[in-house]
This record gives structure tokens, C-alpha cells and sequence, in this order.
């Protein structure tokens, strides 16, 4: 293929890097971030997306990109939901007097490396796009540089992630090694041949590589923490738009470089999947902080949608799609309610802080409602139906395994549900503390927006999402 070629697939992680590179040098000179600073950055992932959507198709530099309908499906989601984050970010920490220019690149710096992995067809360019996201995010979680709790867990999320980071790399070392490539497909036709136990080795430490990133059990250590100390919208970003990239890169490794070892590397994902389902429904119930309980959350629906990667083939790969989509949709609201709740200037982080909140904002409170209802699975919500697909798609397997994988799941589902009723029921149901302050437009708009998909708008949303999640999930499997 010729540059000209080449360029035109790679053209959304064009616009972010340059977008990124002229925004620093801005704010490098205003030192301030304006409105219009922050539209341009909201502007540059928005195009990202629509050059992804009506961008051209196919490898580019020899197999190292792939700019297929997988990469695009998950491309226009994680651009779009953090041009989300930098809107929500700059208010919050506008109010806060914290707001700085750096906010805006760092965001765009980290689509831009989810961006990547997204495209990875080989395992050099998937550990780039790994490492400049995860760098990226290392800073948001410490932004506010003066508070205690957030440098602590962005040191906690530099030094974990840098460890996950070597197991990843001498995983894929040991798949160099053994394959004599680093091209996916490559290393698909070599996991048939003499070298396949040894490929095999390699993978493990890629998957507990990759397990970090995804927050999946046993690695799952530094989310509660990072969760609870990170600025609430940066949570809301980690909590969306990077998981959707770490199951991306699952999808990656397992559905283009081993698409023929399923049988293999099901039962690892299985064992991840369920001990995050259960260490997410247990140690979520001893939680009162809610950034605390929402990371026991993610952690738990993590375990599902590995469910999804675990069952394989197109169905599984698309109900993983699906069940990430909604559950980011549902994620981001929450956040957005979060952080639009203050009393007497001081955020609203705990259950007893959201006693009678129903009595001081009853729209706020609906939202909350609708997100815990829909984390906890109850149909018609936006969750049940996540959960539909991915348990739909392991028992459809017909792997025994895998059926009883869904059947414990649900229990774990069931588990949950306890945390997710006593949050609704200090909503509901517990006398109010105070008067809330006012809260922020923009995120009480899109706290509100989030609601009302996860219910009714899923219903029709799904008429759409179905295909085009089947159309990605077909693109899997032939690097």
C-alpha cells in the first residue's frame, strides 16, 4: 500500500495527535483553559469519530493497523464518551478553582491510545496504545495535584499499572519467541504448529496483563482506591471509555492472534470472569463510599462481559459489545449525578449523604434509581438486557463450563443486588441531612440524558446497537 493510502486509515489518530500537540502549545500560551478552548478539544474527538465512521477500510503498514468495523464500533464509543469527560471534567474542576489546560490533552492523549489498541493488529502497536493511555491516566487520577487522596491514587495506579505493564510485555516477548512474529496473524497460524504449549505460556501473562487493565480479579487491588481518590468525572471516564479499550485488546489478542485455541485460554477467562463477579457482589457489600461500591460494581461487570469474550465466536465477542456499550451509558450518568451533588459545597460521596435525596432532588434521585436498577439487572432496564446477551451467548455455547459459568453468574448478580436496593432505599426511603446545593447543568443534563436511555430510549437504541455490535464482532478472527 502506498503513505497516501496508509494515512487515510490511521486518519482519526491523525486528528487526535495533532489536535493533542496544537492544544498543548495553546495552553502553553494562554495558560488558561477558555470555552473555546474547551470546544476544540470536545471538536477534535468528534471528528476522530466521523473520520472512523467514514473512513476507508482495511491493514495498514503491513497488518500493524486495523481499521475494521471492531475498531470502528469501539472508536466512535470511547472518542465520543470522552468529548463527554472533557465537558463534565472542566466544570467540575472549574468549580473547584482546578480547572487547567492540561485537563483537555490528557483526555485526548488517552482516546488517542484507546484509539490504537482499538486498530492493533500486532503486538508492538497493541503495547504502544496500552502504554500511552495508561500514562495518560496515571496523571487524571492525580490531578488535583494538593489533595492527598488523589496523589495517593495516582501513585497506587502508576506503580500497579507499571508492574501489569512487564507482565504484559514479557508475555508477548514469550509470543515473539515462540511464533517468530509479532503480527496477530501470524501468530494465529503458528499457535496450530509445534510451538502451540509455549504460545500458550505467553498468553497467560498477556491475559494477566490485560486483566489489570480491565480490573478483572485477582487484580482487580488498585480500583477501589484510585476510584475513591481520583476526581469524580475522571472516575466517570476510567469507568466507561478504558474498559471499553481493555476488552477491545481482549477481543484483540484472543479473536485474531488464537482464534483456534479457544478451548484453551475459555478456561482462564472463565476463572477471571467469576472471581470478579463474586469479589465485586461480596466486597461491594461492606462498602459505604459510592465511588468505593461502583468500583466493586465495575469490577463485577467486568466479570460479565469476560463471560462474553470467554463464549468466542461472533455471538460472544457481539454480546461483549453490546453489554459494554450499555453499561457505559449507565456508568457515565451515575458519575454525572455524583458530581453534581454537593452539600454546603462539600460532594455527596457516601450512601447516608443520599438519605431523603428524593425529597431535595427528585430528578437526581430518579436517575440514581434508574442506574442502580439497571446495575442490578432489572428488566426493562438497559443492565438486563447487557446481561441478557452475555448469559444468552454462554449458555449457547454448550460448553457445560460455560453454562454453569452464566448460571453463577446470575447468582453473583443476585448478590449485588443487595447493595444496589440499600442505596435506593436511602433515597427513597431515609430522612434527609440537609439541603442540597444547586447542582451543575451540564452534568444534571447528562446524568438526566443517561436515564432516560437506560429507559425507555434502550428499547429502540438496541434496534441499532444489535447490528452494528454483530457487524464489529464479525471482523474478529480474520487479521
Amino acid at each position: 500500500m502506498t503513505f497516501s493510502a496508509n494515512f487515510s486509515l490511521v486518519l482519526p489518530e491523525v486528528v487526535l495527535a495533532i489536535s493533542a500537540l496544537l492544544l498543548l502549545v495553546w495552553g502553553a500560551f494562554s495558560k488558561k483553559t477558555t470555552p473555546v478552548f474547551t470546544g476544540a478539544s470536545v471538536l477534535a474527538l468528534v471528528v476522530a469519530a466521523a473520520f472512523a465512521i467514514h473512513g476507508p477500510r482495511g491493514d495498514a503498514f503491513n497488518g500493524v493497523y486495523s481499521a475494521d468495523a471492531a475498531a470502528t464500533y469501539a472508536k466512535v464509543a470511547i472518542f465520543l464518551f470522552s468529548a463527554l469527560a472533557i465537558v463534565l471534567g472542566d466544570r467540575w474542576l472549574a468549580a473547584r478553582g482546578d480547572q487547567k489546560f492540561e485537563f483537555p490533552v490528557l483526555v485526548i492523549l488517552a482516546a488517542l491510545g484507546m484509539g490504537i489498541t482499538a486498530s492493533a493488529g500486532d503486538l508492538i502497536s497493541l503495547y504502544i496504545g496500552v502504554e500511552l493511555q495508561s500514562l495518560a491516566l496515571y496523571v487524571l487520577a492525580a490531578f488535583r495535584r494538593d489533595d492527598a487522596k488523589a496523589s495517593e491514587a495516582g501513585l497506587k495506579y502508576f506503580v500497579l499499572g507499571a508492574l501489569s505493564s512487564g507482565i504484559l510485555l514479557y508475555g508477548a516477548s514469550l509470543i515473539y519467541g515462540f511464533s517468530g512474529s509479532t503480527r496477530f496473524v501470524d501468530i494465529a497460524a503458528a499457535s496450530h504448529g509445534a510451538h502451540g504449549v509455549g504460545l500458550l505460556f505467553g498468553l497467560i501473562f498477556v491475559i494477566c496483563g490485560l486483566a489489570f487493565k480491565v480490573s478483572a480479579a485477582p487484580f482487580h487491588m488498585w480500583t477501589p482506591d484510585v476510584y475513591e481518590g481520583a476526581p469524580t468525572p475522571v472516575v466517570g471516564f476510567f469507568a466507561a471509555a478504558p474498559k471499553l479499550a481493555a476488552m477491545m485488546m481482549f477481543a484483540r489478542v484472543l479473536g485474531d492472534a488464537f482464534p483456534g485455541a479457544t478451548e484453551q485460554w475459555r478456561q482462564i477467562l472463565v476463572i477471571a470472569a467469576l472471581l470478579s463477579v463474586f469479589v465485586g457482589a461480596f466486597a461491594g457489600l461492606a462498602q459505604t463510599n459510592l465511588k468505593r461500591l461502583w468500583a466493586y460494581s465495575s469490577i463485577a461487570n467486568v466479570g460479565y462481559a469476560l463471560l462474553g469474550v470467554a463464549a468466542g465466536g461472533e455471538v460472544g465477542l457481539q454480546s461483549m459489545l453490546v453489554f459494554m456499550t450499555l453499561y457505559m451509558v449507565d456508568v457515565t450518568g451515575f458519575f454525572a449525578c455524583l458530581q453534581a451533588l454537593n452539600r454546603d459545597g462539600k460532594p455527596m460521596e457516601t450512601i447516608e449523604d443520599m438519605a431523603g435525596l428524593i425529597k431535595e432532588r427528585p430528578g437526581i434521585a430518579l436517575a440514581m434509581t434508574a442506574f442502580s436498577l439497571s446495575a442490578l439487572g432489572l428488566p426493562p432496564f438497559s443492565g438486563f438486557w447487557s446481561k441478557f446477551y452475555v448469559f444468552k451467548a454462554a449458555i449457547g455455547t454448550g460448553d457445560v463450563m460455560m453454562q454453569w459459568a452464566a448460571v453463577l453468574g446470575l447468582v453473583g448478580s443476585v448478590v449485588a443486588a443487595f447493595y444496589y436496593l440499600r442505596l435506593i432505599k436511602a433515597i427513597w426511603f431515609d430522612a434527609s441531612t440537609g439541603s442540597v446545593d444547586v447542582p451543575s447543568p451540564s452534568a444534571r443534563a447528562v446524568g438526566f440524558a443517561a436515564a432516560i436511555f437506560s429507559f425507555p430510549i434502550v428499547l429502540v437504541a438496541l434496534i441499532w446497537i444489535d447490528p452494528a455490535a454483530k457487524a464489529a464482532a464479525a471482523a474478529f478472527g480474520h487479521a
